[in-house]
């Protein structure tokens, strides 16, 4: 290792022992470190979490229909294999490998159908004497699985798929594909090293717009077993939410268990998401927005098929929300989206909603944390830029993947092309340890963050006492939590002459970019019910100004070589700390607070693939990204 490389690692080190709030420890191999916790009994837990776990809360594997129809091979075995770092032969034949093994991984196979696609995959006597089963059988293994993978997503949507070959709750072939999911997350599981959770995804569709939920167990296959997935098809299910939440609320009452729903991508729901005055034809009260509140602890707000935080026409004044956006339809392309829809769908806008409903309701049904995840339909959680092997398997590493249409229906004129597919994201989670209880704990308090694909540390602590020589402390995060709340929690009513006061905190990825700058975006609701917005710049990198006349921080400069994909760290900054003071809080106003991290500029996968395989990309491709992690919400009540 060159003498560069190893200051910058003892430096990071140093750096994220402050963040941490302890000494800094020789640092050990992902593949192989074990927390003391888990393997040594006579070691206390910390105190409090002093490291950021990252997984992925939502794969697919040939397990999901759709995903086998489009050609994914790989079983929930083979997901965590890839997933704790091992090398993997993908569905399209390639090796694969991950940079960095993960911590952490949910495979979350839809539960609707689940053991379909062995059936048709192979041909089963009922498949073949059913025309809608034949029909798919006879694409799949003639070449046209994409195009039986939609038809079989916009069946679904619209209640049409046939019951003959439809595998329930109750049947052989259900019960075998829920075991074995049930048996490669137990297999995989190794506390302290790696947490395999067990999971499925609840998956409403009805009309193509997507009300979709990945439901984690904090438990073992014992208790998880009892039962089977909830699903939507009725009389056994159902395409409401509120039925899914029903059905946890029995879960954990049968079993003693414990379990929590993660929303996704709103952004193609159009518009039925976050609803702020009824949901499937019932008009929002407390029950709703309580019982929300309590199963829906997080949300993912960055994926495959679209960063959800917010969107320029909802946040005119924030340059920054215009990101990885997919804001054309709902999930088959059946519906073209309309701007009235967009404030039903994305995370800073129902946040906003929250607090509105919050006054009228009595309770905050969109009081969420925010993680990322992949939604890949691979098995192959791969969302690094220079090694992203797709949401597909046909969108795996190819020449081709730059050029072809992933979406496309001509009667709706919707098409989204596989270029405009993001490489994203994880969930960082800060857990005391690597275990199932710890990180779904963590994940229940809503200490977590998302991140495009970067793996950078982020911290946010919201009290009434930081102090600006806080940022410089030895034992940063320890004095966070001395003095406040972590991200995900909720600040005491304000002391008299008190605003709230923030402790901010990031670190590059180890083998990543610089950081950009460090914002704090805060919403509010004022006397009159009207809702609010600002982003704040909090710290940045290379000594910038804002603009006097607009108060806008410079951009911090570009050096992404696109035609060589490549980039220099000679501008940002390894790591950004600071106490900021929000300067026009009101104490009788209810609000909240999260962070965005960014890094510098850096080459987007397409132009690793456009290097790779010596190809022009198409005009209008984007080619660069700035990478970005954002915190779960602080929350301030005056009540």
């Amino acid at each position: 290792m060159k003498t560069k490389q190893i200051s910058l690692m003892i430096s990071l080190g140093l750096a994220l022992a402050a963040l941490a709030g302890c000494k800094p420890e020789t640092p050990a191999s992902d593949a192989t470190a074990k927390t003391d916790a888990s393997t040594n009994p006579a070691v206390a837990t910390p105190e409090f979490p002093e490291r950021p776990f990252f997984g992925d809360t939502h794969l697919h594997t040939s397990y999901s229909v759709d995903a086998g129809a489009f050609g994914a091979r790989l079983t929930p075995r083979d997901a965590y294999i890839f997933a704790k770092g091992n090398e993997v032969k993908s569905s399209s034949g390639q090796q694969a490998k991950l940079h960095r093994p993960l911590d952490f991984l949910v495979v979350a196979d839809h539960s609707d159908a689940m053991g379909l696609f062995p059936m048709l995959l192979n041909g089963t006597p009922e498949v073949m004497a059913d025309p809608q089963g034949k029909r798919w059988h006879d694409m799949i293994n003639s070449g046209q699985g994409n195009a039986a993978a939609l038809d079989i997503i916009q069946s679904f949507g619209l209640g049409k798929i046939s019951p003959a070959i439809l595998p329930v709750p109750g049947t052989k072939a259900y019960a075998s594909a829920w075991s074995e999911t049930i048996k490669a997350a137990e297999e995989a599981n190794d506390p302290g090293r790696f947490t395999a959770f067990i999971g499925f995804e609840w998956t409403s569709n009805t009309g193509g717009s997507n009300l979709h939920r990945n439901v984690i167990f904090r438990d073992s296959g014992e208790k998880a077993g009892k039962v089977e997935p909830y699903t939507t098809v009725k009389p056994l299910g159902s395409d409401n939410p509120v039925d899914l939440w029903n059905w946890m609320a029995n879960y954990e009452q049968k079993t003693g268990g414990k379990v929590l729903a993660i929303a996704h991508n709103g952004n193609m729901s159009n518009g039925v998401m976050f609803p702020t005055v009824e949901a499937f034809g019932k008009k929002l009260d407390a029950g709703y927005a309580s019982s929300r509140a309590k199963w829906e602890r997080l949300y993912e707000t960055t994926q495959t098929k679209g960063t959800g935080e917010s969107h320029p026409y909802l946040s005119p004044n924030d340059e920054l929300a215009d990101y990885e956006l997919w804001d054309k339809s709902n999930l088959d392309g059946s519906a073209a989206k309309t701007k009235e829809m967009l404030q039903y769908e994305y995370t800073r806008e129902a946040l906003k909603n929250g607090l509105l409903l919050e006054k009228n309701l009595g309770a905050n049904p969109y009081k969420f944390g925010l993680v990322g995840s992949t939604d890949a339909h691979t098995g192959l959680v791969a969302v690094e830029e220079d090694n992203f092997f797709g949401k597909t398997a046909p969108q795996e590493p190819s020449p081709e993947r730059l050029t072809k249409v992933f979406i496309g229906n001509p009667k709706s004129g919707v098409k989204i092309m596989d270029w405009e597919v993001g490489s994203a994201g994880y969930a960082a989670v800060w857990a005391t340890e690597n275990t199932r209880e710890a990180i779904w704990d963590a994940m229940q308090r809503r200490e977590t963050y998302a991140t495009t694909g970067t793996r950078m540390t982020v911290r946010l602590f919201g009290g009434y006492d930081f102090a600006a020589g806080d940022a410089v402390a030895s034992t940063l995060a320890k004095t966070g939590y001395a003095k406040g709340v972590p991200m995900g929690g909720d600040l005491k009513a304000a002391p008299a002459g008190k605003a709230p006061t923030f402790l901010v905190a990031a670190m590059k990825d180890a083998i990543g970019a610089n950081l950009d700058r460090y914002q704090i975006i805060k919403g509010w609701l004022d006397k009159d019910g009207k809702l609010h917005e600002k982003v704040y710049d909090v710290s940045w990198s290379d000594n910038r100004k804002p603009d006097p006349k607009t108060g806008k921080l410079p951009a911090v400069g570009n050096t992404v070589n696109v035609a060589d994909a490549s980039w220099t760290n000679t501008i940002g900054a390894a790591e950004l700390v600071a106490v900021w003071k929000d300067p026009e809080f009101n104490p009788a106003q209810s609000a909240f607070y999260y962070g965005r991290v960014l890094e510098i500029p850096t080459p987007r996968w397409t132009a690793y693939d456009a290097k790779r395989f010596k190809i022009k990309a198409l005009e209008g491709t984007r080619m660069t990204i700035q990478e970005r992690a954002y915190t779960s919400p602080i929350w301030y009540s005056p009540n």
